[in-house]
Formats: C-alpha cells, structure tokens, sequence
C-alpha cells in the first residue's frame, strides 16, 4: 500500500489547517497574513479561499505580480498509522 494518499501532488495554493478547542484555523504560507477560523474544514477553507481571492485582487490593483504557488502538497500517511510495521 502506498504512504501518499493522493496519487500525485496537488499544486495550488497550499492551504494550512490547524485544529483548535473551537474549531479550526487556517493559514496559507504563500501569502502572509490570509487567515481563516471556522468551526467546520469546509467553512474554514470557503473563508480561506475569499481571503486568497482578495489578497489576489488587491496585488493585481496595486500591480504587483501574482506569485506562482512555492509550494506543492502530498498527503502522507507513515506506516505506523496504516496497520503496518515501520521496521
């Protein structure tokens, strides 16, 4: 069984979640101060996804150029928590 559970990389805008006592927060490491809260992932990232549409927007106002994403993100899943041996 494979450690990555997605197939191939998935490129965008990376999108950090991080689980709190109230919900979730979220930031995304290519574009400095875009944060989300929200009590729910899909809320969270709908919010997330605004902040980087308007974050987006203001650059282009201001006309700066849109950085391309620095960063790809895979999934992985040590062999610990599938079941299997790590040895």
């Amino acid at each position: 069984m494979s450690a990555y559970l997605a197939a191939e990389p998935l490129h965008g805008h990376p999108v950090v979640l991080e689980r709190s006592r109230t919900g979730l927060g979220a930031y995304a490491p290519d574009h400095p101060g875009c944060v989300a809260m929200g009590p729910t992932v899909a809320v969270t990232l709908e919010r997330m996804a605004g902040d980087i549409a308007a974050h987006l927007a203001g650059m282009c106002e201001d006309g700066e150029p849109i950085p391309e994403p620095s960063a790809s993100v895979a999934i992985v899943r040590p062999a610990a928590s599938r079941g299997e041996s790590s040895v």
